[in-house]
C-alpha cells in the first residue's frame, strides 16, 4: 500500500482571494460551510493595490482599497474561512469531488469556486509600475475624479480607452490620446470621441508609441514617446497617466480543462454561474461578462455561494479529513 497520505478534503475550496472570493467566503462560512480560499498575490486582489475606491455603496467619503479588502478578510476569517497562499495550478473532474493540484500539494473539494480575477495589461515601459497608483492607473471610473482640472495621457485605442477616455473629459482639463497605430473603437465611439476633439478637450496621436513614463519626486510629470511616421521622439507634461490596453484573465491554469473559456480566457459559465464542469462555479472579474466593479464582483460572490449550497444540498456528504 502506498505511504502516500490522502488529500485533504473540504467543502468548497476557493481560487482567489478578492472581492468575490471573499464574499462568496462570508456566505458560505456563515452556514457552516467549511471553506478554504487559494490566494497567489495579494488578499483583496486588484481592490487591495487600488489608492482609494469612491464608487463602493455604503462609502460617501470613498475608503482605500487596502481597507476594504482588509475588512472583507476579516468578516470571512470571523465566520470561519481560511485564506492560504499558495497557488492552484489545475482542477479535474473527478465526479463527486474536484482534485486540485495546488503549491501546498493536491487538494480535494465537493464544490470549487473560480475567483482569480483578472489583470490589467501592462505596456512595460520604464516608469510604469515605478508610479503604479502615483500618476499610473488602469480604471478611470476608479481614479478618474482625482484629475480634476488636471492634464491627462491616456494610452491605448480600443473601445475601452475611447470610453473612458471620454468618461476622463469630465474631469481633466486636457486629454493627450496615445494611439500606438490606428483607432480600433466602435465607428460609435470615435464619433463620440470627435466631439472632444472638435472642442479641444482631446487631442489624438495617431501612430504614437508610449516610450516612458517619467516623474518628479512621487508623481508623474512627464510621458516620452515616438511618433513613429516621423521616427521623432514626442514629450507630453501630465499629471496623471490612464493605460487601457486591455484585461488579462487569470485562466492559465485552466486552459486544459472541460472549463469553457471565452476566445480572451474569461472562465463560460451559465445563469447560476455554474462552469462546464459540474460543482466548479464563477465569479467576479474572471466571468465572461462580467461588469469589471468591486460592487458587481461582490454581488456574483454572494450569488455563487447561494448556488454552491444549492448544489451541495444535492450531494450531502461530509467531508473526510
Amino acid at each position: 500500500m502506498s505511504d502516500t497520505p490522502a488529500a485533504p478534503k473540504h467543502d468548497v475550496i476557493v481560487v482567489g482571494a478578492g472581492p468575490a472570493a471573499l464574499t462568496a467566503a462570508i456566505y458560505t462560512t456563515r452556514e457552516d460551510i467549511e471553506t478554504l480560499l487559494f490566494e497567489r498575490g495579494v488578499v483583496g486582489g486588484l481592490a487591495a493595490v487600488t489608492d482609494k475606491i469612491d464608487n463602493y455603496p455604503g462609502f460617501p467619503d470613498g475608503v482605500e482599497g487596502l481597507k476594504l479588502a482588509d475588512d472583507l478578510r476579516k468578516q470571512a476569517e470571523r465566520f470561519g474561512a481560511v485564506i492560504e497562499l499558495g497557488e492552484v495550478t489545475a482542477i479535474k473532474d473527478e465526479g463527486e469531488y474536484k482534485r486540485l493540484e495546488t503549491t501546498s500539494g493536491p487538494m480535494i473539494a465537493r464544490a470549487v469556486l473560480i475567483a482569480t480575477g483578472s489583470d490589467y495589461k501592462k505596456i512595460g515601459v520604464p516608469g510604469e509600475q515605478d508610479f503604479y497608483a502615483r500618476g499610473v492607473h488602469y480604471c478611470a471610473t476608479c481614479d478618474g475624479a482625482f484629475y480634476r482640472d488636471k492634464r491627462l495621457v491616456v494610452v491605448g485605442g480600443g473601445n475601452s480607452a475611447v470610453q473612458e477616455t471620454i468618461f476622463l473629459t469630465r474631469f481633466a482639463t486636457h486629454i493627450d490620446l496615445l494611439v500606438r497605430s490606428t483607432i480600433k473603437a466602435s465607428d460609435v465611439l470615435q464619433d463620440e470621441l470627435q466631439q472632444f476633439v472638435d472642442n479641444g478637450k482631446v487631442t489624438v496621436h495617431l501612430g504614437t508609441t508610449t516610450d516612458e513614463i517619467i516623474g518628479e519626486g512621487n508623481f508623474v510629470s512627464k510621458v516620452v514617446g515616438t511618433d513613429t511616421s516621423s521616427g521623432k521622439k514626442v514629450e507630453f507634461s501630465v499629471d496623471g497617466v490612464f493605460v487601457f490596453v486591455g484585461l488579462m484573465p487569470n485562466s492559465q491554469f485552466l486552459q486544459s480543462t472541460t472549463v469553457k473559456l471565452d476566445k480572451i480566457g474569461f472562465v463560460q459559465t451559465d445563469n447560476d454561474l455554474q462552469t462546464a464542469m459540474p460543482g466548479v462555479f464563477a465569479a467576479g472579474d474572471i466571468r465572461s461578462g462580467a461588469t469589471m466593479q468591486i460592487a458587481s464582483a461582490s454581488g456574483e460572490g454572494a450569488t455563487a455561494a447561494l448556488k454552491i449550497r444549492e448544489y451541495l444540498e444535492g450531494r450531502s456528504h461530509p467531508p473526510q479529513n
